[in-house]
């Protein structure tokens, strides 16, 4: 598909958030090791960080498992796995408020250097909004830190699923009052694109190789046939004609 027809026919872009938009990892450390520091708490920060991100998918997937019980937002998953780690962790001297403080750092996270400029382009043209496994408090306090210019919350209870479940790819497109094909689905994940092309969205692949730091493993290039494969926000918004 050449970049006139996708220019011709999406509508709309819809975002990974953690790691295509925000630099959960570099922010998350720095945000938490500054607070302690200040707070006299030590702790090993960055091995938390990369632990409690490690917890992420499978906290997701006990909710799937246990469906019966409710769906259950990031922001409680977020914190039901902190718990633990401050244990395994052995970090003394945590009130109640700095628990919540530290649980909150994932609203505080911070952008890729060109997600602003490049979301900023992007919304001349299109509807942008998260398509995130974030609820709508965490991406919206985030968007008004890091000063992400949606034109709306697409957080995971909306549609009481995670990403990849189909729910949450025809939701969207639902919302917005348009086909799958007219909605493109941007990530750094090619495996959240290859669902998003599943169920009919177009794609486009934004590479961040630093995401996990030492630890990247993949989704260092494209593996898949996607709509669109970009250097970075700016140069989708460019291609697309922003």
């Amino acid at each position: 598909m050449t970049d006139e027809i996708a220019r011709r026919e999406v509508k709309a872009l819809v975002f990974d958030v953690f790691g295509t938009v925000v630099d959960w990892r570099t922010s998350l450390i720095e945000d938490l090791s500054q607070w302690a520091k200040s707070k006299k708490i030590d702790a090993d920060w960055t091995a938390l960080v990369d632990a409690w991100r490690e917890a992420y998918v499978p906290s997701m997937n006990e909710v799937r498992n246990n469906a019966a019980k409710g769906f259950v937002k990031l922001d409680v998953l977020h914190r039901q796995s902190l718990d633990k780690l401050i244990e395994r962790f052995d970090i003394k001297g945590l009130s109640e408020a700095d628990r919540d403080h530290i649980n909150r750092g994932w609203h505080r996270l911070k952008p890729w250097p060109d997600s602003v400029p490049g979301l900023t382009r992007l919304k001349t043209k299109f509807i942008i909004s998260p398509l995130s496994n974030g609820n709508v408090i965490l991406l919206t306090n985030m968007a008004k830190n890091a000063g992400l210019p949606w034109d709306l919350i697409l957080g995971s209870e909306i549609f009481e699923h995670f990403k990849p479940d189909p729910e949450t790819y025809l939701g969207a497109a639902r919302l917005l009052s348009m086909s799958p094909g007219e909605v493109m689905m941007v990530a750094a994940h090619n495996g959240d694109l290859k669902a998003a092309q599943s169920h009919g969205l177009k794609t486009a692949f934004v590479p961040r190789p630093g995401e996990y730091g030492p630890h990247q493993k993949r989704d260092f290039e494209a593996t898949g046939e996607w709509t669109m494969v970009v250097k970075d926000l700016n140069d989708l918004a460019a291609r697309l004609g922003c």
